[in-house]
């Protein structure tokens, strides 16, 4: 979640530049789609399966803006047919595209030269995150008040690492009986969670919804609900004594202005375990799961045979929902990556009972759904402290436009189980 209505709080002009091997979008071009593409896994004896979609958001207002998201997928890391990464960026403020294209391409960069990638990944995902926001501070590109989130998935043979800056989410699909239930391998980091709440005011942030920066609400009254209930207007983190940045997250790569106040770049890590129950994970940008939930994202990629059907469904369905509730939309990114093959000795159960918590997957501001975790999942979290920022900017629309919104394709077929 970033702007009330927009990427960058200052209502800065489209950031220009760029780089274009990322696939990232044109500042005119609508939709982005590569076709499905193979990577196998020989160490276990399963491959992989993936597409990506990206899309720009519907802007009235600025109709040449850029799609500040980007992504990277880069397979056979140094040479390794087993490992593989998978990564969405989403950039905003005024350098916003520049800020995620910078950090898509040195994340999986510096990941690949770290000679002990393999044997500790977790270190080597910190450290890529740290080393690539300092390196951005000093890039050059004027990251004060702008900056990106970044969700990303590292396969290392049957196990995924899931490092998360931000409010970006990669979520898994869960074979439970003759049901799919979603699980999510990443939690949104935004003022709404307790610990990250704490965290950013022991920094020195004032957390505030705009309405309490404006003075129509109780500005000391620090109780906000939950995503669902006050989503539309989010606390938000601010200087002590400004009207600045107006960040919504509280983990980032950038925003130099705001790590100053505990919005900071260091990753909360997650590892999940492969089984034959996993059917697929899907990692997306967060105009996806502002009004769709995990869930309900799950069930759309769960009645198409074909990955990239599914993303233009989901995408579809993302900005029709947008524009039923705004008259904007945010840039969607869709990365969508089936698991094939994967042997089905050891599969377990995925009822719970290994002791693993169950826990809601919900949307920001839509209906909540509810689903198991995997019993074979195990969970460490290296918190840390970052934050992540989409800047404010305070728009009151009256009008609704029409937009280009992605058709659903025709041919659903359920998931065979």
């Amino acid at each position: 979640m970033g702007c009330v209505n927009g990427k960058c709080c200052n209502g800065y002009p489209p950031s220009s530049g760029g780089d274009s091997r990322d696939y990232s979008l044109h500042a005119k071009h609508i939709l982005t789609q590569r076709s499905l593409e193979k990577v196998p896994v020989p160490s276990h004896n399963f491959h992989l399966e993936y597409s990506v979609l990206t899309q720009r958001g519907y802007y009235p207002d600025s109709p040449d803006k850029e799609n500040q998201d980007s992504f990277c997928i880069k397979t056979q890391i140094q040479g390794n047919p087993n490992i593989h990464f998978f990564g969405v960026f989403d950039g905003h403020g005024q350098f916003g595209t520049q800020c995620s294209n910078f950090v898509k391409d040195r994340l999986v960069e510096k990941l690949a030269d770290d000679p002990a990638l393999a044997d500790d990944p977790l270190r080597a995902f910190n450290s890529a995150f740290l080393d690539t926001n300092s390196e951005l501070h000093n890039s050059g590109i004027d990251d004060s008040m702008s900056g990106t989130t970044a969700i990303t998935v590292l396969v290392i043979g049957d196990t995924l690492f899931v490092a998360n800056v931000g409010d970006s989410r990669a979520v898994v699909a869960v074979k439970d009986g003759n049901s799919i239930v979603a699980q999510d391998m990443s939690s949104d980091q935004t003022p709404f969670r307790k610990d990250e709440y704490e965290r950013v005011k022991l920094s020195g942030a004032r957390v505030l919804s705009v309405d309490q920066v404006e003075g129509l609400k109780d500005p000391n009254i620090q109780a906000w609900g939950d995503e669902e209930s006050d989503g539309g207007d989010p606390p938000r983190l601010w200087v002590q004594n400004g009207m600045y940045p107006g960040t919504a997250f509280t983990r980032s790569v950038g925003d130099s202005t705001a790590e100053k106040i505990g919005v900071v770049a260091d990753p909360e890590i997650s590892v999940f375990q492969l089984t034959a129950n996993h059917l697929f994970f899907v990692v997306a940008s967060d105009g996806v799961f502002e009004f769709l939930s995990s869930q309900a994202v799950v069930n759309t990629v769960a009645r198409y045979t074909d990955p990239q059907d599914a993303c233009a469904a989901i995408a579809g369905e993302s900005y029709k929902i947008w524009l039923e509730h705004e008259n904007r939309t945010d840039d969607i990114t869709i990365i969508l990556v089936h698991i094939k093959g994967f042997p089905n000795s050891g599969a377990g159960t995925t009822d719970g009972s290994s002791g693993t918590s169950l826990r809601p997957t919900r949307s920001r501001r839509g209906n909540s759904e509810i689903s198991t975790a995997s019993g074979s999942e195990f969970y460490c979290s290296l918190r840390s402290e970052s934050s992540d920022l989409h800047s404010f900017q305070h728009v009151v629309s009256t009008n609704r436009s029409p937009a280009l919104v992605v058709p659903s394709p025709a041919h659903q077929m359920p998931l065979e189980l």
